[in-house]
Order: structure tokens, then sequence, then C-alpha cells
């Protein structure tokens, strides 16, 4: 999908194709960013220059995972990878596999691994919440058909149906958890049985869409604990074996194979050095605009999408948003704007990025020293309701008084 969208719309014309960014500093005299690049096919230190920088690197490092550091790691004789770091020529046929963590990653990898391993167990601390579908679209699809088979328009109502769908289950876990909750366990318990343990490896003590909700498409995963394929630990890890990994329970896992799917690091402005007028940016002594820019910071907006959403959905509005501003800049003859608290925010109450209570996993928790704060004020948190900033964003006064702007 995505190479198609790239050639038919000629994206890759615009591509710059290995190049990292290495740093990017503003200079307040010439109003612009100058940007180090390293080209890392040939090693070469190029440098780029602009007036304006859109931050789109997503917020995970595709190339390193987060592993915590246990015990005693280098005695195990067999391997140990990240699933981000996943070799593709890895064999693992026949092996025994131990894969650390419960959560979207291993909702996946562990059917497909299930399939040629001769066994798989997911060794978790505590449980997840899983989805064994989601409220399908074929029916809609098929009825829109009848009235027209114009493409566009059918996808176009599609869209607006799933969007809906989301929010509804997102509220539905924010103001009645406990049904979402009773709901989410019936569909693991269907599969699995009246006499797995369901309360001690299914049933998390968070509520629902508090950290991620992982999809199991058709319920693959129990599918594969219900056959024998997969088996489920729930314990902490004591330290690792020559053989497997020793548990504090007591017990010992053995394994050829041990695949850690414990998360990801966050990946905060493409871990590019920012640096404003020769002095280091540290985006935690600013506040957030909005979830897309920084007080302090010049020239820049940052592409971060919805949690519980598609990305592309807030990604849209944020495009959708520069290109009004730069187009506000154009006419007034702007050459800089930056956000700053207004006279009203002066006594405003500091808040982390996002609040424990709204989304808390760990790679959030790990982050947080790093990331921007926010306010008690909706120009200051980074919302994550679509459908309140669809209505918002588009009608951003852009010469309210938070806006700074200079020829």
């Amino acid at each position: 999908y995505l190479g198609e969208t790239v050639q038919e719309n000629k994206i890759d014309k615009k591509i710059r194709y290995h190049h990292k960014i290495v740093s990017a500093e503003w200079s307040t005299e010439s109003k612009s960013w100058e940007l180090k690049v390293l080209k890392t096919d040939t090693d070469e230190e190029l440098f780029f220059s602009c007036n304006f920088l859109m931050m789109c690197q997503g917020y995970y490092r595709h190339n390193q995972g987060f592993t915590p550091n246990w015990k005693d790691m280098e005695k195990f004789s067999g391997k140990i990878l990240h699933t981000e770091e996943w070799p593709n020529d890895l064999d693992y046929s026949g092996k025994k596999i131990i894969v650390i963590g419960s959560g979207a990653t291993s909702a996946t990898t562990i059917p497909a691994m299930a399939k040629k391993a001769s066994h798989v167990t997911m060794l978790q601390r505590t449980p997840t919440f899983y989805r064994t579908s989601t409220v399908g679209t074929e029916e809609l699809v098929d009825r829109l058909k009848k009235f027209s088979s114009d493409e566009k328009w059918i996808y176009g109502i599609v869209r607006q149906q799933i969007i809906l769908n989301q929010e509804i289950f997102i509220r539905r876990c924010i103001d009645e958890p406990e049904v979402v909750k009773e709901e989410l366990i019936s569909e693991v318990k269907k599969i699995l049985g009246s006499e797995y343990d369901v309360e001690k490896h299914f049933t998390p003590s968070y509520r629902p869409w508090q950290q991620r909700i992982a999809l199991t498409s058709n319920g693959e995963l129990f599918r594969c604990i219900a056959k024998g394929e997969v088996s489920v630990v729930t314990d902490e890890i004591n330290k690792f074996t020559e053989n497997g990994i020793l548990l504090k329970s007591g017990s010992e896992l053995s394994a050829d194979i041990v695949a850690t799917a414990t998360g990801f690091n966050m990946n905060i402005l493409g871990d590019i050095k920012f640096t404003i007028d020769g002095k280091k940016l540290n985006l935690n002594d600013t506040v957030t605009y909005r979830g897309m820019m920084f007080t302090t910071v010049p020239n820049l907006l940052w592409v971060f999408g919805y949690f519980r959403g598609a990305w592309t959905l807030r990604a849209e509005l944020m495009a959708d948003f520069l290109i009004r501003l730069l187009s506000h800049m154009e006419n007034k003859n702007y050459t800089k704007v930056s956000v700053g608290l207004r006279r009203e925010d002066e006594n405003m109450k500091l808040l982390p990025w996002i609040s424990e209570e709204e989304f808390n996993p760990g790679y959030i928790a790990r982050a947080l020293p790093k990331l921007p704060k926010s306010g008690d004020k909706p120009e200051w948190v980074h919302n994550q309701n679509y459908w309140y900033e669809r209505e918002v964003i588009p009608k951003i006064d852009l010469e309210g008084e938070e806006f700074i702007y200079d020829k």
C-alpha cells in the first residue's frame, strides 16, 4: 500500500534515501535551520539549510528495541535477540523459543513462529488486554456497492465508520472500563475454555486502553495456545542460565532462542541533536503547543499521531495546519514563528507531557524526562481525541497571543 501511494503521487522523486540527519542548528541571524547530514551508503558528510522543519520520523526507534539488562544474559548458550532487530536468515525450525513480553508484537510474531518452532513459550511479567476481532466493515461495503460502484465514495463512508467505531470503543474504555474489560476477557475465555487460568494470564490490573490493546486477528494467538503449540508463563525473571531462564518462582524455562518483545525506545525528534543559536535544546524545558510545536523553538512542527487511532488521522490535521501557517506567514512577510505562553498562562501549572492516567506504557515513562511539559489548558495539551481536534485545529487563530512572529 505504501509503495503504491509513493509511486502514484511521485513522492519517490522527492525522497533522498540513505540520508541521516545528525544535527540541526537554528540561526536567528539567518532565520534558518542548518542540517548536518550523513549519507549512510558512502559515509559522506553533507549540509543542508531550510527555513522550516516538519518532523515526521514517527515515535520509536525502528533499529533498536528496548531490552532490560537481566542478570547473566551472557551465560545463555542460545541466541538472544529483540524482535525489532530480527535477522532475516534466522532458522528457528524445530527450536524451542521463549518470547519475553505479551504486547502487540508478541500477538503477531508468536503465532507465526509457532508454525515452525517445536514450541513457543510466551513469558510475561503481567497480562495484556487483547482484541480477538475488530468491528468489520465488509457488510457495509457490500451494502454500499448496491447503490454505487464509485470506490472513492464507498471508501469515504467506510473510513468514517471505522474512525467512529474506534472512537466509540475508546470512549467506552473510559466511561465503562469494567464492562469493556469483561467483554475482552470473555472473548479469550471462549477460545481457551473454562479450565484455562484466564484470571492469572489474561486479566490485567489496569483499565482497557490505559496501555495499548493488542490485536490478535481471529484470536490466532489463543488458538495456538488451545492447540498446545504455545504456552503462557506469568512470572518474573530471576536470571538467565546456560539452558534458558530461571524464574523468581524457582521454575526454569529451557530454550534454544530467546526473543525479547519487551517494547521500544521513543525516537524523539528523530534522535537529532538540536541547538538554537548555539545552545543545546532540552525539550523538557519547553511546553508543548497542542502536541505539535514547542515554546521557544522556532519554525518547527512535530507530527505526532494518536496512540489509540490511526496515525495518519492526526498527520493529516498537522499537514493542513502547517500549510495554513506557512501561507499566513508568506502573506504577512513573516520569516520566523514560535509559540509562547500567554499572559493568562503565566501561573499555569506545568504537568508531564501525557498523564499516567491517560496512557502509561513503559516507553512513555522512560521518555518523559526528555519530552516537553504540558499545561492544564487546551492549547498546552497533547490531545488524543480526533473528533475534538478535527474541529479545533482548523479554526486556530494564527494571530493569537501564543504565536510569536518575526519579519
